[in-house]
């Protein structure tokens, strides 16, 4: 009898002992902690990037004088616009028209030289054809006549010459553009060669910025048998340039050094806000298909490598390597380790350790672009 109520005993025991164990766990599972979890998939996205960018005028040209002279007169100031051929600058021009002077009255000698010469060949041929003089005095006076003549187109050329170099004392704008800082001031001696001003068609601008090999490649695959992308311009404030341009060329090579390859874009420049020698960024932007997105705050770096935290069917995380792409807003493009379907912890990835088990919160990444 007492050993059927021991059993008893034993067996309530037993009982309550497996209630306990049971309430136990029923608190474990109800107090995990709450993460967010997005799974994810692919899709299609368009893929920006900023460049720095050098902006140069579609014409700029250094005006420099062509011949020695002091600076007599300067009519236009630093920063305004001119016409195409409007007066600049004028050189002292007294030497110039002094050899012009000359070079006309050295043809006007050698033209009166040439017509004595050719009075000569005539008598000359007279004389011959009534045999009174040999035939070979009419060859040395035709002779003479074509060392006249070659006198001639000599004085000529220099004629033509001293005009021209007279013509280097007056300096007009090539094309309708703005007038570059002027260093010197009238009055002052200039040397042939010498930088006098620049001036810059600024109605267009270009803007060089240069891309690497990998990116390169990837646009031209992107854009294969297309045209060429149109592009946004970023300005040194950080404000949007408010027209757009379109890429027009790209070199040929690689620079040796960086391992990248110049763009070159135009943009419209209507108001003139843009100027020769600024700087700023261009913004190409490029299409891709099957791209497969993850948030920055699911990733951390751990021995320069990237992890997240995977979530598996029985809610426990589990690190996982993987190769981030390219960077779009505040996401990683994924370039391996991971597949679509995998269901990553966004948030609170610090707390975590591997294994542990989570409270997940589905959330999608519309809802992530959307805070």
């Amino acid at each position: 009898m007492r050993t059927s109520r021991n059993i008893y005993i034993l067996a309530i025991s037993a009982a309550l002992g497996g209630c306990i164990t049971k309430g136990e766990n029923v608190n474990n599972e109800s107090t995990l902690n709450t993460y967010p979890v997005l799974q994810l998939s692919l899709c299609d996205t368009v893929l920006h990037k900023n460049y720095v960018a050098d902006i140069e005028a579609v014409r700029n040209v250094e005006i420099r004088a062509r011949v020695n002279g002091f600076l007599n007169k300067i009519y236009v100031d630093e920063g305004q616009h001119v016409q195409q051929g409007q007066l600049l600058f004028s050189l002292n021009d007294e030497e110039y028209r002094s050899e012009l002077a000359k070079a006309k009255a050295a043809l006007s000698s050698a033209i009166a030289e040439a017509k004595g010469a050719q009075l000569e060949v005539d008598r000359v041929q007279l004389l011959v054809e009534k045999k009174v003089i040999a035939k070979s005095e009419l060859e040395v006076a035709k002779a003479r006549l074509a060392a006249g003549n070659a006198r001639i187109d000599e004085a000529r050329s220099s004629e033509a010459n001293a005009a021209t170099r007279l013509s280097y004392t007056v300096i007009r704008a090539p094309f309708d553009g703005y007038i570059d800082r002027i260093p010197s001031k009238s009055g002052s001696l200039i040397g042939e060669g010498e930088l006098l001003t620049s001036v810059s068609d600024i109605k267009e601008v270009y803007a060089y910025f240069n891309v690497s090999e990998t990116e390169y490649l990837q646009h031209s695959r992107a854009n294969k048998g297309k045209e060429h992308p149109i592009v946004h311009l970023v300005l040194a404030d950080g404000s949007d340039y408010p027209y757009t341009g379109k890429v027009e060329t790209i070199e040929s090579e690689f620079e040796e050094t960086t391992g990248s390859i110049a763009f070159r874009a135009r943009f419209p420049n209507p108001q003139y806000l843009l100027k020769h020698g600024a700087s700023g960024k261009v913004q190409l932007s490029n299409a891709m298909s099957d791209a497969m997105l993850l948030p920055q705050k699911a990733v951390f770096e751990m021995q320069d490598k990237n992890y997240v935290f995977i979530l598996d069917k029985s809610n426990q995380v589990k690190m996982k390597n993987f190769v981030p792409g390219a960077r779009l807003a505040n996401c990683y493009i994924v370039q391996s380790g991971l597949n679509a379907g995998d269901k990553v912890v966004y948030e609170g990835v610090r707390n975590l350790r591997d294994g542990m088990k989570i409270n997940p919160a589905a959330i999608t990444l519309d809802s992530i672009k959307a805070l």
